[in-house]
């Protein structure tokens, strides 16, 4: 069964979707008006989030994709609030070019969930595939006190 709920947050719109006791997709975008504890619970995380009470998501994730894209995933989970890697730190570690890690970032089901905003460009701020694009990275990056490398 898949379920979903639209948060307002400060970053606009935000839509969670649960299927079999997992998030498996957030996205900035409206959504739908479904309920369950896990969305419940998701929604309670996302507003202490974005109200600095929270540093890490503690929610069970599903991510669809390849073994490459999980892998992906969990190095992003792993990087903690307020930290950065470039897309060639990840690279290093999983023994593949940036440019693949760049398109997995892009390619991220769970977005602020799974933080692909933390992860940078060699030389700047690289992409990011959630609305609004950049300008929203810049914003969860300083809203995480990372922001003073981008000033």
């Amino acid at each position: 069964m898949t379920l979903e709920m639209t948060l307002d947050t400060p970053t606009g719109r935000f839509a969670i979707r649960e299927e079999d006791g997992a998030i498996v997709r957030a996205e900035w975008r409206e959504g739908g008006v479904d309920t369950s504890d896990l969305l419940e619970e998701a929604a309670q995380q996302i507003a202490a989030y974005y109200a600095g009470e929270l540093t890490e998501f503690d929610l069970p994730l599903h991510v669809r994709g390849s073994d490459f894209q999980r892998a992906v995933c969990d190095v992003m989970s792993a990087i903690p609030l307020g930290e950065t890697l470039t897309y060639g730190d990840i690279s290093k570690k999983l023994g593949v070019p940036a440019q693949a890690v760049g398109q997995a970032c892009g390619g991220n089901p769970i977005p602020l969930i799974i933080p692909c905003h933390r992860v940078l460009g060699a030389q700047g701020l690289g992409g990011f595939s959630g609305t609004g694009g950049v300008e929203t990275k810049v914003w969860l990056l300083k809203h995480e006190g990372a922001g003073g490398l981008l000033i």
